[in-house]
């Protein structure tokens, strides 16, 4: 006979509810509650909207004796669709992973956050936390999870409303900007300040920075040498200090409105949600107005800085880690640094001081020796400093001892380099209007062609006017070319010019401005001969009386 197992019977236990105390009741009903206040412009309209909903938010919440204050959190003229500029609100999230804040007021999911992403990253931390988020407009509260779709609907929309704020933003940018609208940002431009009538101003004392700094660069010195020397000289940058930094002077230096030119579209917003700003390098369409503004410098000056500019990262070349061969980044210190080249592997040379039986003495090595020892240059040589720079002197005197015969000489060069094609009698305003020309014939032939009823006749005419076209479109290119040369030269010799005004009819002394400005390159051909090249392209081999006792490897 089988046994039944009985089972045990069934109790309900009824665990009563826990008595809080007054104390703990209290605390419990007070909940520390905070507001978030925003307004996304800084015009009076939107900051009186500000004002109103901070004290709206603090007479509610301490007119609620359930509620305790924290604080009013807002941000002012503050974009809300990146909270990494929003300092309050930031400065609220925070003390809610501190465990300060139970509950926060928004007036509306858009002024929370614009961007949706940040609007669900930012309420579910919260949630998590325990913390609610009650928006009133939408009267949504984050705290139940149910509430997500609408907050991710209505940060949606509003993310899409920034958008088309943003866009609209950008087209009146872009419309002002084709009508030649110019927007001067005063406070880090050097040299100018804004008017009575809302254009530029040069402010006197700045301007005479300016021109040192331009005329520092062309006289060969350094960005770095030229930052000391502002410093040195108590010289105040555009917010009213000597703190001057190589980036500040390099901007200057490449600023076109310092010749009176504006070039705008130089950069753009990628998207109002980063809003990071890119360099435009082709993506839009750039606009440059000449002769906008008076200019603290001339457009000769301007344009003489830019092909220096040019002129020194070319011979810079490659970082010294990454080039077998030595081209390394000089500092500009010495006139030579980024003149003075090596013959055998086209390195550049290097200014080192050597000690020899306590002696010191400064001496130029090719930077392929110096780096690589024989690996990649096996005959450079080493010069002694003192003997190589009166060598460069003696070369520049060879055709310096009459000045007039040297001007006679830069003459005879500039008019070699400046004359006109042979055989070209055209001007380029005869070739552009005979262009013209047969761009219309050709369309009205084309309207002739389509009209007639058997076309073939044509093809010879159309063959012959084109043929003529693509003429005149190459001798056009040609004098247009000759104009970049020409312009290039003309550089070169007011560099020259500049030079010689400033020399006694005779070099006695180094001096590196002058010789900066007057050298276009200096070739180490051996340990007793260098190759002399001058700004206007003029070549003198030049001995070198290099002192014997001294050898090196």
């Amino acid at each position: 006979m089988r046994m039944t197992e009985s089972h045990p019977e069934k109790k309900i236990i009824v665990i009563p509810a826990k008595n809080e105390s007054p104390q703990e009741q209290a605390k419990k009903r007070n909940l520390r509650v905070a507001a978030y206040c925003r307004v996304s412009t800084g015009d009076e309209e939107q900051l009186t909207s500000y004002e109103n909903q901070k004290a709206f938010y603090t007479e509610k919440i301490m007119k609620n004796p359930e509620w305790t204050m924290v604080d009013i959190f807002a941000d002012e003229g503050i974009t809300g669709t990146s909270t990494c500029r929003r300092k309050d609100f930031l400065r609220m999230i925070r003390q809610c992973r501190q465990g300060k804040i139970d509950m926060i007021l928004a007036k509306s999911v858009s002024r929370f956050a614009r961007n949706t992403l940040d609007t669900i990253s930012y309420t579910r931390e919260l949630r998590s936390l325990g913390i609610a988020v009650i928006f009133e407009e939408q009267n949504i509260n984050s705290i139940y999870p149910e509430s997500e779709f609408l907050i991710a609907l209505h940060a949606a929309f509003a993310q899409s409303e920034s958008e088309s704020i943003s866009a609209n933003v950008r087209w009146g940018k872009r419309q002002s900007i084709k009508d030649g609208k110019v927007t001067f940002q005063y406070k880090t431009l050097l040299g100018y300040e804004k008017g009575p009538d809302g254009n530029p101003v040069i402010i006197p004392e700045e301007a005479e920075t300016v021109r040192r700094i331009f005329e520092w660069y062309l006289a060969g010195k350094s960005v770095r040498d030229i930052r000391l020397a502002l410093v040195a000289g108590g010289f105040r940058n555009a917010v009213g200090n000597t703190d001057w930094t190589t980036s500040n002077l390099r901007s200057i230096l490449t600023n076109e409105k310092y010749c009176g030119d504006a070039l705008l579209q130089k950069t753009f917003v990628k998207d109002c949600i980063s809003k990071k700003s890119i360099p435009n390098t082709g993506q839009l369409a750039k606009v440059l107005i000449q002769n906008n503004h008076e200019a603290i410098i001339s457009h000769e000056m301007f344009d003489a800085v830019q092909l220096e500019l040019a002129r020194r990262r070319a011979q810079d070349g490659r970082s010294r880690k990454s080039a077998p061969t030595g081209r390394g980044k000089f500092s500009g210190k010495y006139a030579l640094s980024g003149l003075l080249f090596c013959a055998e592997c086209g390195t550049a040379y290097r200014r080192v001081v050597w000690t020899q039986h306590g002696e010191k003495r400064a001496v130029w090595r090719c930077t392929s020796r110096l780096d690589y020892g024989r690996k990649y240059c096996l005959n450079s040589p080493t010069l002694d400093e003192e003997p190589l720079q009166q060598a460069i002197l003696n070369a520049i005197n060879s055709v310096m001892s009459d000045h007039s015969a040297l001007a006679e000489q830069l003459r005879d060069t500039m008019e070699q380099e400046l004359a006109p094609i042979p055989g070209e009698s055209m001007s380029l305003g005869d070739i552009d209007r005979a262009i013209t020309d047969l761009g219309r014939q050709f369309t009205a032939l084309l309207s002739e062609a389509a009209d007639a009823d058997n076309a073939d006749g044509y093809t010879a005419r159309f063959q012959s006017i084109s043929t003529a076209m693509a003429e005149f479109k190459r001798r056009k290119a040609i004098i247009q070319q000759l104009r970049q040369e020409q312009d290039q030269a003309n550089h070169r010799m007011q560099r020259v010019t500049m030079a010689l005004k400033s020399t006694s009819n005779k070099l006695t002394d180094w001096d590196d401005g002058t010789i900066y400005q007057l050298l276009e390159k200096v070739t180490v051909l051996s340990r007793k001969r260098i190759r002399v090249t001058l700004r206007d392209g003029l070549e003198i081999e030049q001995a070198v009386e290099q002192p014997k006792r001294r050898k090196f490897i």
